[in-house]
């Protein structure tokens, strides 16, 4: 067998002249021996493959948890659960927004934490709206989640050696994405196990007798011209039969045409456009849509911050006053709201936009009875990025107003954006959970590579949102993953690739 071994990449020359016949190679062995990068390993891995060099011998999957830098922080703090329980043990009963402060912790992370105390029968509200202790010291949960955070401070933590309660704990503390904002971040690694083949071996004679190293230079740069180094090397030789580049002309941006496709088909439709700022208040941002300001329910959506201004000047009326009655008694909705101290000063804060139902809530005042309305937004979450989130996004949005409107009519426009917009074959809708919809559905579309995967949430809007902002008819409301919908229609497989700055994907992207 002839081996043209001048195309081979240094990085395959070097491998092939460090092993031998019957050995073991794997990517912790290149990285340590050769100092190649796990990146480095994996080109090389693939590329000698795929030339029958190399043969995988085996494969075997792992489950790593790593200690994140936020749980690095509670493994030497303390977690908050801790940090609020010991403080009401040494200083006696406070309101939240007082350990809020005290504890140096968000407003928001002290009513999750104690919701948890709570319902673990540890703490309770007094008669004077006060946090206070009932159990003498912490123990279950609490106490297995603090041993996982000091052994997570000695590496990362295999979870084949984690007991059924330790591997349950995990599961409430780990997160694949989004993992800055949790104490453990999940690690799925596959060890895979390769041997040189025969044909393997003939290339490395081929190589050694050849007398390349993989160390041959690849470009002539300006300081080797002027040091003269370059008498010193040897390059790589030229490629002469590579093929010359190729003539295109320019095309939009699919993407581009995609949303521009969407917004005409549902203007067709009927729909009214709306649009809004990137930068929000919390207002609009949350408590217009009824979701509490110092609950867990808020950390849905893990916001950006404004730096300079922090807050707004002002928030609109009736509808700050409204909201705000709605929060603390229900006001007219017949609610009984969610019985605490509204903040005016909190809800002047101002963020980058976390969702587009922003967008819904400041169209209701001044929504047509009956009214159909859509807007497509940019919006931003503190999110791991991967095939199919992204800390910024696009999202459709909108609602549909009228006294005949119900879930039916909910149901057949997913269906709609599902099948028609999004392309999907297959669809299902399961019950969800918002704040400020009852009921609330998700609409879920089956990827050809990525499998199921949400599309977005929707549900009829709830009185505590429509009657404060004035509406008294029944609302659809929707907000559905636009980037998502155009991987089905673009035919792709990674979120990313709608924003790549490679101009080639663009040239040769279905949907120009």
């Amino acid at each position: 067998m002839e081996i043209d071994v001048k195309n081979l990449h240094p990085l395959e020359v070097r491998l092939l002249r460090h092993v031998a016949l019957g050995e073991p190679i794997t990517a912790g062995r290149i990285v340590d021996e050769l100092g190649y990068k796990v990146g480095q390993c994996n080109q090389a891995f693939s590329w000698l493959s795929a030339k029958g060099y190399l043969v995988e011998k085996s494969r075997e999957s792992r489950v790593l948890y790593e200690l994140t830098e936020f749980g690095r922080e509670q493994a030497e703090k303390g977690t908050p659960t801790q940090r609020i329980f010991a403080f009401i043990k040494a200083e006696g009963p406070h309101a939240l927004p007082e350990i809020a402060s005290a504890l140096s912790l968000d407003k928001s992370e002290v009513g999750s934490a104690f919701g948890q105390l709570s319902k673990a029968h540890c703490v309770r509200m007094n008669d004077e709206n006060k946090a206070q202790s009932i159990a003498d010291e912490l123990s279950g949960e609490f106490l297995l989640t603090a041993n996982l955070l000091q052994k997570g401070l000695k590496g990362d933590l295999d979870e084949s050696a984690l007991d059924a309660d330790e591997k349950k704990a995990m599961g409430r503390i780990a997160k694949k994405r989004g993992a800055a904002s949790s104490p453990f971040k999940v690690i799925e690694r596959e060890e895979i196990v390769y041997e040189l083949t025969e044909e393997g071996a003939q290339a490395k004679e081929a190589v050694l007798k050849a007398n390349i190293t993989g160390e041959e230079l690849g470009s002539l740069t300006p300081e080797m011209l002027a040091s003269g180094s370059w008498k010193e090397g040897t390059f790589r030789p030229y490629g002469l039969n590579a093929p010359t580049s190729r003539l295109i002309p320019g095309r939009h941006n699919p993407y581009g045409n995609y949303l521009q496709w969407v917004k005409d088909k549902l203007c067709s439709l009927g729909f009214e456009e709306f649009d809004g700022s990137l930068v929000e208040n919390e207002f609009w941002n949350g408590d217009a849509l009824f979701m509490p300001q110092f609950h867990s329910a808020r950390d849905i959506h893990d916001v950006y911050y404004i730096k300079d201004p922090v807050h707004c000047k002002e928030i609109e009326e009736p509808w700050l006053s409204q909201v705000a009655k709605t929060h603390e008694d229900g006001w007219k909705t017949g609610s009984r709201g969610w019985r605490y101290k509204f903040d005016h000063e909190f809800t002047r804060r101002q963020v980058l936009r976390s969702q587009g139902t922003v967008l819904s809530a400041r169209q209701l005042p001044k929504a047509k009875i009956p009214g159909k309305y859509f807007g497509v937004a940019r919006c931003f979450r503190y999110d791991q990025v991967d095939a199919t989130h992204g800390a910024d996004f696009y999202q459709t949005e909108g609602i549909v107003l009228g006294n005949d409107v119900n879930l039916k009519t909910l149901l057949g426009l997913l269906k709609m954006f599902a099948e028609e917009i999004a392309g999907a074959e297959e669809v299902k809708y399961v019950p969800g959970y918002f704040p400020f919809t009852e009921p609330s559905i998700e609409v879920h579309i089956k990827h050809p590579v990525l499998g199921w995967f949400e599309l977005g949430g929707s549900g009829i809007f709830r009185p505590e949102v429509t009657k404060a902002l004035g509406i008294d008819v029944p609302v659809l409301a929707w907000g559905l993953g636009i980037d998502r919908m155009a991987l089905m229609h673009l035919g792709l497989n990674d979120l990313r690739e709608l924003f790549t700055p490679n101009i080639e994907s663009v040239r040769t992207r279905r949907g120009n």
